[in-house]
């Protein structure tokens, strides 16, 4: 008895110690109790993520801190998110063309992620990355960003430019606890004429059983189910033999009903895929997690120097914001060479 009494008075001590803590105050409050300065975690600050998920838990058994559950999000309502309209006033609802993905995700998540949590949208120089737009071109552009005790990162981005262009992007990165691929999503309309879309499980190492558990066999027989995204990107701007998997869904297509038939099931069925993957996956040892955010640093990094919206962007909202946003929100943990670093400095 007075054994049991020493553990429970120890449990007591700590769990004093850690709610006397940010990270603690955090917890106590709860998901509706976040507020801007308690949301300022980095990508840089993995180790609180890993904290909070992975050694609580374990330490006091008490999964029911971490209830996964529908939660309202306070950020999700800025700037009238989900839009209604374009920012075109003279086009219907109709023009945005991808609202059906970012209202089916954001549901998606409220009701399946644990712990799910705002992370911020803004860099370290002040730069808005929640919202910015160009009266003049009609043009708009609202991020949001998350975590859970499943992803370190999860951020989804909607441009709406009227019918000249839409776009729909997320990226969901595993927490570094699970070494598996990442969940990449983007589709893009062009003028209503000209659509691509890309689904995919984009592995971070070569082979894939360098992977905790095998993943190709799964989706690909998702992807059996949709002909249309069965297609192969060119390498003007990716080499499809890096962080892509061999199932990815690949689209480019003229007939705008191919959205709804095919990509719209299709991203749903490969993102309940990946989170289903995740609650299979063991937990990787410490000192395997290093290595697997190594991984998502390098394809951050990868991907910072090639993604082909940078010239959009910075045609749109100024070189500047253009670089910090690809750097320090889309691909945060990516490595800047010395010649690009002077040049946004600048």
């Amino acid at each position: 008895m007075m054994r049991t009494l020493i553990l429970i008075l120890a449990i007591s001590l700590v769990e004093a110690f850690i709610v006397s803590q940010p990270l603690g105050k955090m917890l106590s409050q709860g998901i509706g109790g976040l507020d801007r300065q308690e949301t300022r975690l980095r990508d840089s600050e993995v180790d609180i993520d890993l904290i909070t998920s992975n050694q609580i838990s374990t330490l006091f058994h008490r999964p029911s801190l971490f209830p996964s559950r529908k939660v309202d999000l306070p950020s999700e309502k800025l700037y009238g998110m989900p839009w209604i309209k374009s920012i075109d006033p003279s086009l219907d609802q109709d023009a945005l063309l991808f609202m059906p993905f970012w209202n089916w995700q954001m549901e998606f998540m409220k009701e399946n992620l644990t712990n799910l949590r705002v992370l911020p949208c803004e860099n370290v120089d002040g730069i808005n990355f929640l919202y910015e737009e160009n009266v003049a071109k009609k043009a708009r552009i609202v991020s949001l960003c998350y975590a859970s005790d499943e992803y370190r990162k999860i951020r989804l981005t909607y441009y709406d430019a009227g019918n000249n262009c839409q776009v729909f992007n997320s990226v969901w990165y595993p927490n570094p606890k699970f070494n598996l691929p990442i969940l990449g999503v983007d589709i893009l309309s062009f003028n209503r004429k000209k659509f691509l879309g890309i689904v995919d499980f984009q592995p971070i190492h070569t082979l894939e059983d360098k992977h905790a558990l095998p993943f190709e066999a799964r989706i690909k027989n998702i992807k059996e189910n949709y002909n249309s995204l069965k297609g192969r990107m060119s390498s003007k701007f990716y080499d499809e033999t890096q962080f892509f998997s061999q199932q990815m869904l690949f689209a480019r297509f003229e007939d705008e009903n191919t959205i709804s038939s095919e990509l719209f099931p299709a991203f749903k069925e490969y993102t309940t895929e990946h989170l289903k993957l995740i609650r299979e996956c063991p937990n990787s040892p410490y000192s395997e997690m290093s290595m697997v955010l190594e991984r998502q640093k390098a394809y951050d990094t990868y991907s910072a120097e090639r993604d082909p919206a940078v010239g959009l962007f910075s045609s749109m909202f100024g070189k500047q914001w253009a670089d910090s946003f690809v750097y320090n929100f889309l691909f945060s943990l990516a490595e800047r060479n010395t010649a690009q670093a002077v040049e946004v400095s600048a």
